[in-house]
């Protein structure tokens, strides 16, 4: 069924490649031993607004757009009752205090203005009058895009041809703008709305396009290591991503706001990586409380798109991708993107090589002005050397060359990746709006390898064991919240109410031969014994066991953006969850098996406040907790109980020009009940009783002068 499927998905793609309409340019960079040749189109840079201002005279109101460097719009007007409203694709609404600007009365005969981001790629601009609609006419300048209202009330002519009247084709105007390079402004990770990030008192770390596509990124974790208190450890053998954050491992990454299920993850249809550190069970539920790594993937566009890309390395690395995008239809009402990567790759290592498909297409439908849809799926099949790496030895590591395999020439890990997910949002009004979610997830790996499991350091003998894990896990979520924003008094509010749904089953077997009967290796002198995975297929000659575990979580969740004043605000807010896990355990060649459950109850808080005494300079503290399911086993096959996080805060966020911010955070987190291997058979868990990790980090990004931009990080 998947196979079939991914053949349709091709297809797909394929006839989206016939059908876009490109114009081409190329280019060729070569950044260290990789040389890319790229052939593009360039569309419209998402045009960054930066500010607002109204400028009433005696006869009309001036709304002005602020922008700065070269682009084109499109401005798509209409009229709805007493209501002027333009829509405004490829552009996006960077206010340095809010997400949005509203003005109420600011003539005697307009009772609202407000422009606001309704999608991530478009800001609507909505003028309402007091009787009938006003009369608009679009102007360029010099500061950017200006509106200049009329109330009917006050015409006394017809209206003049740079008015745009209901149901007019739209307009295009060269307005000027430029993008946010090194540094980005806003995130929705931190809060799940579109939130500046000097107004989220926690440390937000923001991993743009641009530097993604100035370091030439295909791997997660290259990107991280642009953010403080992130490392890579373990890796299992290569296969997959695994991270630790601010001292603790996280193995939580999201897509969209999705957990993903652990493996190697792909970058190609990644447009920014938002990184949340401490505690974020409150938004996402079951988190570590070292933080979060939450993958912003790329949206489809309105104007056609295209991009090819080839990197070749050294080590017989190639990798072609595609991106691209455009319209469906004349309205652009149906839109697509479609991602495709290739990647194939030997290593320095002895033994040790990879192959890698991916393709994700995305489809996008405005049903209505007020209705959007999009829906994507997505393929992933990777096949690479299982490889440990070089032993320890002593206080170091051995010393062999770095060229050497440990394991069997043979040892392998396959994985294939399935997703099918759709999103829904209703905007009831510009102050109250609708969203749902759903995705599916399937993971199907085999690997094989010569596990290492003790070394004599006098005669260089490695014991190991030849085994297999054989996986196959699925993950239902759903997501559904309302996002409300409202007054009372001069206090403003942006209340976010919702909740969560998953399920993850998991059907892991371990399969593997008897103690002593995989052949040892000598790390100065190896003799490799060609091991295949017929060698398990003796039910006489292996063990092992097989566990069957299904998890159910509900969450349900409350939090409050409060504005007393421009300059101080509040975050608070809370989740109550519900976890049920059930675990089926079975020894190898037994007639019977186990079975053990688990159920738990959690709140977690948080709260935070934000004081900023100027404009550039945000001070924050903040108190949050964390809760996750343990998936740790004892031996007897019962589950741990839940892990328990808890995180104090504070710091300083400065925006020390317009393209140049800065972070310094301080923090304490605790972690009770944490699973650990067990001293007399590590492949269960027993509990522990606490960890605790503090530290102070330093993030600087953005641009220091014209040309030279920066991204640094320093933390202890």
């Amino acid at each position: 069924m998947v196979n079939q499927l991914t053949r349709l998905i091709f297809l797909t793609g394929i006839f989206s490649l016939l059908i876009a309409c490109p114009s081409w340019a190329e280019q060729t960079a070569v950044r260290g031993n990789h040389e890319t040749q790229t052939a593009q189109i360039t569309p419209s840079s998402q045009l960054q607004i930066t500010e607002v201002r109204l400028n009433p005279t005696d006869q009309e109101l001036e709304i002005i757009l602020e922008t700065e460097g070269s682009e084109q719009l499109q401005p798509v007007s209409r009229i709805e009752g007493n209501s002027y409203i333009a829509n405004i694709p490829n552009a996006q609404l960077r206010l340095r205090s809010s997400d949005e600007f509203r003005a109420q009365n600011p003539t005697s005969d307009i009772t609202v203005v407000s422009v606001t981001n309704i999608t991530s790629n478009t800001v609507r601009v909505t003028v309402t009058s007091t009787e009938t609609p006003p009369q608009v006419a679009l102007f360029d300048s010099d500061e950017g895009l200006i509106f200049s209202v009329t109330p009917t009330t006050s015409i006394t002519q017809t209206p003049q041809a740079s008015e745009t009247p209901p149901d007019q084709d739209s307009i295009e105007l060269l307005v000027t703008g430029e993008e946010d390079g090194y540094s980005i402004p806003n995130a929705t990770t931190g809060t799940r709305t579109d939130t500046p990030l000097r107004d989220t008192p926690q440390s937000i770390q923001v991993i743009p396009q641009e530097v993604l596509e100035d370091q030439r990124v295909t791997r997660l974790t290259d990107a991280l290591r642009n953010v403080s208190g992130v490392v890579q450890i373990g890796g299992f053998g290569g296969t997959t991503d695994q991270l630790n954050i601010r001292g603790f491992d996280a193995y939580d990454i999201l897509s969209d706001g999705f957990q993903v299920i652990p493996g190697f993850t792909e970058t190609a249809n990644v447009e920014q990586i938002e990184v949340l550190k401490g505690p974020a069970s409150i938004l996402y539920g079951q988190i570590s409380p070292g933080g979060i790594v939450n993958l912003v993937t790329k949206k489809p566009l309105s104007e056609p798109y295209f991009v090819t890309d080839l990197s070749i390395g050294s080590f017989s690395f190639y990798r072609p991708t595609i991106d691209i995008s455009g319209p469906l239809n004349p309205e652009k009402t149906l839109l697509y993107r479609l991602n495709i990567a290739y990647e194939n790759s030997g290593s320095f290592r002895d033994f040790v090589n990879s192959e890698r498909f991916f393709i994700e297409p995305v489809f996008a439908w405005e049903i209505s002005d007020r209705t959007d849809l999009s829906i994507n799926l997505s393929y992933a099949y990777d096949n690479r050397t299982f490889d440990r790496g070089v032993v320890a030895f002593g206080r170091g590591i051995a010393d062999i060359p770095i060229s050497r395999f440990l394991g069997e020439p043979d040892d392998n890990s396959e994985v294939e990746t399935f997703g099918v997910g759709y999103r829904l949002e209703h905007r009831f009004s510009e102050s109250l709006t609708l969203r749902n979610a759903f995705q599916f997830i399937s993971d199907d790996s085999l690997n094989y390898r010569a596990e290492p499991l003790e070394l004599d350091e006098a005669t260089g003998e490695l014991i190991r064991n030849y085994r297999s894990n054989d996986t196959y896990a699925e993950t239902y979520a759903l997501q559904t919240d309302i996002v409300g924003k409202f007054a009372t008094g001069s206090v403003q509010h942006t209340l976010l109410f919702g909740f969560d749904f998953s399920r993850q089953t998991s059907d892991y077997t371990r399969t593997q031969l008897l103690p002593e009967l995989t052949p040892s290796i000598n790390v100065f002198n190896p003799i490799y014994s060609f091991l295949l995975p017929s060698a398990l297929a003796d039910p006489t000659t292996r063990g092992g066991f097989t566990e069957i575990t299904t998890t159910d979580e509900l969450g349900i969740f409350l939090q409050n953006q409060v504005a007393f004043s421009d300059n101080l605000k509040l975050l608070v807010g809370g989740r109550f969850d519900i976890v049920d896990q059930g675990s089926f355990f079975q020894e190898a060649n037994s007639a019977s098996g186990s079975d053990s459950s688990n159920y738990a109850e959690a709140f977690s808080p948080r709260i935070g406040v934000v004081y900023q005494p100027i404009q550039p300079i945000s001070l924050y503290a903040s108190y949050s907790r964390s809760f996750q399911p343990n998936f740790g086993q004892r031996a007897d096959g019962s589950l741990l109980e839940p892990e328990r996080g808890t995180q104090y805060e504070v710091g300083i966020k400065a925006d020390l020009n317009n393209g140049l911010s800065a972070t310094l955070a301080a923090y304490e987190i605790t972690k009770t009940n944490i699973a650990t291997p067990d001293p007399n058979d590590p492949d269960f868990s027993i509990p522990i009783g606490e960890q605790r990790s503090r530290g102070i980090e330093l993030d600087i990004a953005g641009e220091i002068l014209p040309g030279w931009n920066i991204l640094a990080s320093y933390f202890i």
